[in-house]
């Protein structure tokens, strides 16, 4: 009886470790150290780094020549290779960080009334761009959920 509890809750283990929706197997590596951020396993490195917010192709590629690793999938790295890009990618300003130093500085020009920040109060472009026929998503206001 109690042989087949067991089973039965190894085998509800096994299911929940390897989560598929629909045959697609979902699967991530914490890169940790604070910077807020989770790459997939099944891609390979330089595409999975872009994940990372504040991580485009170039910084991407330089990540990866910096390393010195070729550019293989994440879910063969070894531990100390996965080490080394921890290292690596805590010298740049990634992730949670560079979402509060973004959200610091546009509360800084709230904070002083000045052009810019006026403009985004308002919800309108903020960098010189016409809005008489373009910069239609950034003007229309918002509705959340339900209907008139």
């Amino acid at each position: 009886m109690f042989g087949s509890v067991r089973i039965v809750s190894n085998i509800a283990a096994c299911i929940r470790q390897n989560l598929s929706l629909h045959g697609v197997q979902v699967r991530n590596i914490n890169i940790g150290g604070g910077l807020g951020g989770e790459i997939p396993d099944s891609k390979r490195l330089q595409y999975a780094l872009q994940h990372l917010h504040g991580v485009g192709r170039s910084k991407a590629h330089h990540i990866v020549c910096e390393l010195g690793v070729e550019n293989k999938y994440v879910k063969d790295l070894s531990k100390r290779e996965l080490y080394s890009l921890r290292e690596l990618l805590s010298k740049y300003l990634i992730g949670n960080d560079l979402k509060k130093l973004v959200e610091r500085d546009v509360g800084r020009l709230v904070g002083i009334q000045c052009y810019r920040g006026i403009r985004h109060v308002d919800g309108l472009p903020c960098r010189g761009q016409r809005t008489h026929t373009n910069s239609r998503t950034r003007r229309t206001m918002r509705t959340f959920g339900g209907s008139r």
